[in-house]
């Protein structure tokens, strides 16, 4: 299957068209005290892990549940390790590692289409039909991904995904798609390692050709996706990708039968296991894709019977893989989808799109973990009064920061327009201390 989608790059540059062709504080001091600390942190170790929960997820049911009101639901709270802070009773070991965690409960974004939505939560921009904004995923591979010159595979990997940009910042920063087992889509079964030479001079020959007779941008990039997908090829961290291969060169083994067992048996767990593989190997930013929360009808029954149990394994897993490995606190956890849903049950028992209040969930990183941050009212229609509300660019900037990357960032449009990091969202205070 092509590789195709309507935001990001063709993976075939990636990779089969090198294969094929071979074979054939006050406000304004607490934000300067952000900017100034920073770029202090270290970023070389740092990374991120993007849980996206594709068609809205029912944050009502999960972080934020309101017991006695009328749009409550049929699922109960349950405490968590973290004091006062309660979760769905359908996440039981997930409330046990919860002082690794925390929830935003007050977001409040404008965008109740899922495409546009997807859009504005992983850019911080609402799209415009005059520029391609990157998701912050492509921002963390420009940023510190290109740095890491011991990396040889790419610095933004999604697993079963695949629908995000680089925008502006370049092909070479797009996402690496490969599906949850590890297979890189459009890739060769079986290369011939004695031939591969030879046909890499063969193509090499032909790459010159091409780049010598185009102008512009296209011959660079083309020749930095050419070059990554050669090195792709031929790397020992290639082993990443596989949860069955062991690659003692660059320390990782293979993951026993108890380990996976503990994430999962399913496309999400085994995705969350391969993106601890590949943050472990030093890839910068992750996203495992876990679709189907576009619940208009049936949601507590869904919920309990297939979310829950799902996330909860995954989530309570890595958490505690990470730590156990020394590395949670150089690695961000995020769990978003482009919303939330309805606090009002609609009459198929399901929730529809809600852009008004809803949550996401954020971990690791070396934050100021095991809190709630914001509060929506005793019915879950509006932000509570006295508790500020969030955008997309404040959890980015959070993630930002942690990942040492500094928040007062701008790069440049292919236009020249100067485009703020996180569209100039600010670090949440209470998690960064």
């Amino acid at each position: 299957m092509a590789i195709w989608n309507n935001y990001g790059m063709n993976r075939r540059h990636f990779l089969q068209h090198m294969a094929t062709a071979a074979a054939t504080v006050p406000a304004m001091s607490f934000l300067s005290h952000v900017q100034a600390n920073a770029a202090t942190l270290k970023s070389n170790q740092k990374s991120c892990i993007l849980m996206w929960m594709g068609g809205g997820p029912p944050t009502i049911d999960i972080w934020d549940l309101k017991p006695g009101s009328k749009n409550g639901g049929e699922l109960q709270p349950i405490d968590t390790a973290a004091s006062g802070v309660q979760i769905s009773e359908g996440l039981p070991e997930t409330a046990k590692v919860f002082n690794d965690l925390s929830i935003v409960r007050s977001m409040s974004t404008r965008e109740a289409d899922h495409n546009r939505g997807r859009y504005y939560m992983q850019t911080s921009y609402v799209p415009n039909p005059t520029v391609v904004h990157p998701t912050f995923g492509s921002v963390v591979s420009y940023e510190i991904g290109r740095k890491r010159t011991a990396l040889q595979i790419p610095a933004f990997v999604s697993i079963d995904g695949g629908a995000g940009q680089a925008g502006f910042l370049g092909m070479a920063h797009a996402p690496f798609a490969v599906d949850n087992t590890g297979r890189i889509r459009n890739a060769p079964t079986d290369e011939n390692k004695l031939r591969l030479p030879a046909r890499l001079t063969m193509l090499n020959e032909i790459e010159n050709s091409f780049i010598s007779s185009k102008r512009g941008e296209l011959p660079e990039a083309h020749r930095d996706v050419y070059e990554n997908a050669k090195n792709l090829m031929t790397s020992s961290q290639m082993a990443a990708f596989s949860v069955d291969r062991a690659e003692p060169t660059i320390g990782l083994e293979s993951e026993p039968d108890q380990l996976r067992d503990a994430y999962g048996r399913n496309p999400f767990g085994q995705g969350l296991l391969m993106a601890r593989r590949l943050v472990q190997t030093g890839v910068p930013f992750v996203e495992v894709n876990m679709g189907g929360w576009d619940l208009h009808q049936d949601v507590f029954n869904t919920l309990r019977t297939g979310r829950l149990p799902v996330l909860d394994k995954g989530i309570s897993a890595l958490v505690t893989d990470l730590k156990q490995r020394g590395m949670l606190d150089d690695t961000v956890i995020v769990w978003m989808g482009e919303f939330g849903r309805t606090p009002r049950i609609n009459q198929n028992v399901g929730r529809d799109h809600w852009a008004a209040c809803w949550s996401v969930m954020m971990g690791g990183g070396g934050l100021k973990n095991g809190q709630a941050i914001g509060a929506t009212d005793k019915d879950g229609l509006q932000i509570a009064d006295g508790s500020k509300s969030y955008l997309p660019g404040d959890i980015w900037a959070t993630v930002a920061y942690a990942m040492g990357i500094p928040v007062n960032t701008v790069h440049t449009s292919k236009r020249g327009r100067p485009m703020k990091l996180a569209n100039g969202g600010t670090p949440i205070q209470e998690l960064i201390g």
